[in-house]
């Protein structure tokens, strides 16, 4: 009879064991090729121009079970990539990003709203040309699952709206629109 509860007392605890490693957060890391943060504007009322940030590294924390997140993102300022070399020498200038003297961008969560199992947005603040913004990205798809390589990972779409005027780079506006969408492409697997 002692052997048996033993053997019950181990199958709780290896049960509630694995029930606390399954709910611990994830901590994934952005795939290099698939992970891109792009932007886009309305230029002089002709045409909405679309670039994009080569350069994107940080972390995406997920716990599922508890319904949390976390997002941890550096952009990579210098590897802004507009499909012209004249006009990235142009935007990395002290009008708009600055490179110079501000080589990098971050957005850093706050707070993760979820629908069900997956996160609906993500509230944030925003550092740009030196300045701090609280933003909101709205995701508009995610996906968790393991990935080719049978890697735990996820994957996401969202956006957000910001007034490139309230980070210091408002030449030409309004001509050159003052309202930038920003929109993420990521996906991340865990080690």
């Amino acid at each position: 009879m002692k052997s048996l509860k033993m053997a019950a007392a181990g199958s709780i605890l290896s049960l509630a064991l694995a029930s606390w490693a399954f709910a611990a957060p994830t901590v994934f890391t952005p795939d290099p090729n698939h992970t891109f943060v792009r932007f886009s504007y309305k230029h002089l009322g002709f045409s909405t121009q679309e670039s994009r940030f080569d350069k994107v590294t940080g972390t995406v924390t997920f716990d599922p079970v508890a319904k949390t997140g976390a997002v941890d993102i550096l952009i990579d300022t210098k590897s802004v990539d507009t499909g012209s070399q004249l006009f990235n020498e142009h935007i990395q200038g002290p009008d708009y990003l600055d490179t110079a003297k501000y080589p990098t961008a971050t957005f850093k969560s706050t707070a993760v709203k979820f629908k069900g199992d997956k996160p609906v947005s993500i509230q944030g603040n925003l550092t740009l040309k030196g300045v701090t913004r609280p933003v909101t990205l709205t995701v508009t798809s995610f996906m968790h699952g393991p990935n080719m390589m049978k890697k735990d990972a996820i994957g996401a779409d969202a956006s957000t709206q910001i007034k490139r005027t309230e980070f210091n780079m408002g030449k030409y506006a309004p001509m050159v629109s003052d309202d930038v969408t920003i929109s993420i492409a990521i996906e991340a697997a865990a080690p």
